[in-house]
C-alpha cells in the first residue's frame, strides 16, 4: 500500500479493499431484566470476544450493567453485520443459560435471552472530517 495509508492499525488491508469498518451496539435481556452481575458480563465478554474472532472482527470494547451490554466491534466489509448479531446473540445467550442456569431463571424465562432487537451506530472517521476530505478532491484538469 502507498504510505499515505501509514500504520494505523484501524484500517485493515484485503485482497481488494482498505476498510475500516466499526459499530456500537446495544443488546438488552428480554423484558430489560436486570440479569446481568459482574461475572457474567465478564464471561459474556469473553462469549462475545471469541465469537468475534470466529467472524474475523475484533471486539474493541465491552462493557455494560446489570440490564445491558455494550459493544464495540471492528469488522471485516464481507461480514453482514445482521448475521454477526445474530451469532453474538445466539451464542452468547446459549452459553450463559448452561452455565449460570440458577441465577439466569430467577430473571428470564421461556426461550430467550436477548430482546429481539438491538441498537447500532456505525463509526469510521467523524462525518466532518469525510465532507472536508470529499470536498478537498478536484476533478482532473
Amino acid at each position: 500500500m502507498p504510505s499515505r495509508w501509514g500504520t494505523d492499525p484501524d484500517i485493515r488491508r484485503g485482497r481488494s479493499v482498505v476498510h475500516s469498518l466499526h459499530a456500537q451496539l446495544v443488546f438488552v435481556p428480554r423484558h430489560r431484566r436486570a440479569v446481568f452481575t459482574d461475572e457474567i458480563l465478564t464471561r459474556c465478554e469473553e462469549i462475545m470476544r471469541d465469537v468475534c474472532i470466529d467472524f474475523g472482527a475484533e471486539l474493541t470494547e465491552f462493557n455494560g450493567d446489570v440490564g445491558h451490554v455494550h459493544l464495540l466491534v471492528h469488522y471485516p466489509p464481507k461480514i453482514a453485520l445482521s448475521t454477526l448479531v445474530n451469532s453474538l446473540k445466539g451464542v452468547s445467550a446459549r452459553r450463559l443459560r448452561q452455565e449460570f442456569p440458577g441465577h439466569i431463571g430467577k430473571y428470564l424465562w421461556g426461550g430467550h435471552f436477548w430482546s429481539p432487537s438491538y441498537f447500532v451506530a456505525s463509526y469510521g472517521a467523524p462525518a466532518d472530517m469525510v465532507r472536508n476530505y470529499i470536498d478537498q478532491q478536484r476533478h482532473p484538469a
